[in-house]
């Protein structure tokens, strides 16, 4: 309600100076959160690639269930570490790999 009156009282500039900064705001959330979301993308693939090369040069026989592509897509690499060396040293955890 004060904020109507505010903008009623300060007239349409001010009222156009308020949209544009709500919408650069918008704009640069948009833009950290899509920048986020491609790093996301990037540190699943690259880690789907060292679990699939992993497989092929060490034989290691893993395959990740879905908490374990869920910490390679956010952690990335250390993530698939700690997948490998799990396998070496445990030989089964459901949760994490199938």
């Amino acid at each position: 309600m004060l904020m109507l009156f505010l903008l009623s009282a300060l007239g349409s500039l001010a009222s156009a100076i308020i949209l544009i900064v709500l919408i650069v705001a918008v704009a640069v959330i948009i833009f950290h959160l899509g920048k986020m979301l491609a790093g996301l993308v990037v540190n699943s693939v690259l880690g789907l690639i060292v679990v699939l090369i992993v497989n092929s040069v060490f034989g290691l026989g893993i395959t990740v269930a879905l908490l374990g592509w869920i910490l390679i897509a956010i952690i990335g690499l250390p993530a698939v570490l700690a997948i490998v060396v799990l396998k070496i040293f445990i030989s089964t955890i459901p949760f994490i790999y199938g």
